[in-house]
């Protein structure tokens, strides 16, 4: 089954490409405006995604005490 969720990458371009268009500052106030939010809307993602991740690296890093432990990558 596919991932109906845009992978963290992908989001992060897209991000990428939003501030560009933004900084460009050519665009119309009304279509500057939806860019924007879906900017925002894509940095709510990456940040998610990010906690997320965060999250798992710091469960996999607890030992069964609840105490952090060192890993070697």
């Amino acid at each position: 089954m596919a991932d109906k969720q845009p992978k963290f990458e992908s989001s992060l371009k897209k991000l990428e490409e939003v501030v560009k268009k933004l900084e460009a500052g050519d665009l119309p106030l009304d279509q500057s405006l939806k860019v924007f939010e879906e900017g925002v809307s894509l940095a709510q993602f990456c940040e998610k995604s990010l906690e997320e991740a965060s999250g798992k690296v710091e469960k996999l890093m607890t030992d069964s005490e609840g105490k952090k432990k060192q890993v070697p990558l």
